[in-house]
């Protein structure tokens, strides 16, 4: 089997190494923009062979991921699902009625079906949640911000209660509300003493690394996690079919060549932008567009995402990029051209902004995991032309 395993290795290196020689036969990209190259998760998959061996469990299948490479879910006769995230937690999750095997390690976070009082702290989750139409499993939350449009009515209605921020939970409140799960994002990394303390009180604790996938499409392919959570694998997959059919219908298209900057202005005045392999610069090349960066960040094993620059850096690199796209999501909402330029003056000289390129995201964007096909979807309009910005939901023209 290791000898095996070896050899497919190797065939699979050659077959890189014949399609990179074949790859000077089409037309060159423009000096200095190449853009980052986007797959799907890197093979092999897990198996049977990966499957946890677990007293009195029959290993029945391996649910199938496209595009996410930080979890793995294995389905065992009777309902059983058991869910193995990279460097975080394994989780067993038991039907309801059913009994927990004997023999579990220590390590193993039992959940036990129904789910019904969920804290959630990872604020990405939410439009995960919705487009389940599982809202009504979350009791607590961990913010006061919400731009997905259900778990706003949900606020407002109470049927979500603030219980702390996801580094200061309401410890007493939680356990006072029979909460039975808290789902945290891997911010939580920075305070590991909470997640100790949640655990010490009585609550089953998880950390989702959802913000760890490089493509955009493994980010909405967690949507399968909280599926097997809560025993709604259909509609789990179901979503997730629907925003990967809106990019695989992008596939057939040439890219249109249209450079593209991504970035938003922090207080002191630097640039914020994204690292050339990170999942916002394979959300533009989907899209049809070209990653201003072509390197930015190569090299650096830091898990952030973005990158910091002074503006004339960012002027030098993306003065004479086709399209801008401000990020609204973190930074305070823009509505004009003049509110951009108001951030710095040099604004002005970029050709986007002459041509009318300017554009904006919603606050909403970053929220909804479950709409990725359907941003790469807008983007895609833009850098074809074919709208004027009115039509779209979560990017704007600003004028």
């Amino acid at each position: 089997m290791k000898l095996k395993r070896i050899l497919t290795a190797l065939l699979a290196l050659c077959l890189l190494a014949a399609c990179a020689a074949c790859g000077g036969d089409g037309e060159p990209s423009p000096a200095g923009t190449q853009a980052p190259a986007v797959t799907a998760a890197p093979t092999p998959r897990p198996g049977e062979e990966n499957a946890p061996k677990i007293s009195g469990l029959t290993y029945e299948s391996t649910v199938p991921l496209h595009y996410a490479d930080q979890f793995a879910i294995y389905k065992y006769e009777g309902g059983y699902s058991f869910i193995d995230m990279v460097n975080s937690d394994r989780i067993l999750v038991v039907p309801e009625g059913g009994t927990v095997p004997d023999g579990l390690d220590k390590d193993v976070v039992v959940l036990k079906q129904p789910l019904k009082s969920i804290y959630l702290a990872a604020t990405s989750a939410m439009a995960l949640f919705d487009g389940l139409d599982a809202l009504d499993t979350i009791t607590f939350v961990g913010s006061k911000n919400w731009y997905t449009e259900n778990a706003v009515k949900a606020f407002e209605n109470g049927d979500f209660v603030y219980a702390g921020k996801y580094n200061a939970p309401d410890y007493e409140m939680l356990m006072a509300g029979s909460c039975d799960l808290a789902i945290e994002s891997t911010m939580i990394l920075h305070n590991p003493e909470v997640k100790e303390k949640l655990i010490e009180v009585g609550i089953k604790t998880i950390v989702e690394r959802s913000s760890y996938e490089e493509h955009p499409l493994g980010r909405t392919e967690w949507i399968k996690v909280y599926g097997a959570l809560l025993g709604l694998e259909d509609r789990a997959e179901a979503v997730f079919s629907r925003e990967e059919g809106k990019v695989k219908a992008l596939e057939s298209l040439e890219s249109t060549g249209k450079t593209v900057a991504f970035f938003y202005v922090n207080t002191s005045g630097n640039v914020v932008t994204y690292k050339s392999e990170g999942y916002i610069p394979a959300m533009i090349t989907l899209a049809g567009g070209v990653y201003i960066f072509p390197d930015l960040g190569l090299g650096d094993d830091s898990k952030l995402s973005s990158i910091n620059m002074n503006m004339e850096e960012f002027y030098n690199a993306a003065v004479n990029a086709d399209y801008i796209i401000y990020n609204c999501s973190i930074a305070a909402q823009l509505h004009t051209i003049g509110d951009l330029t108001s951030l710095s003056p040099v604004l002005e000289k970029f050709k986007a902004v002459k041509e009318g390129n300017a554009w904006c995201t919603t606050e909403s964007m970053f929220q909804q995991t479950d709409k990725m096909g359907t941003i790469i979807q807008e983007m895609n309009r833009i850098f074809t032309g074919t709208t004027d910005g009115s039509d779209l939901t979560y990017i704007f023209r600003l004028e």
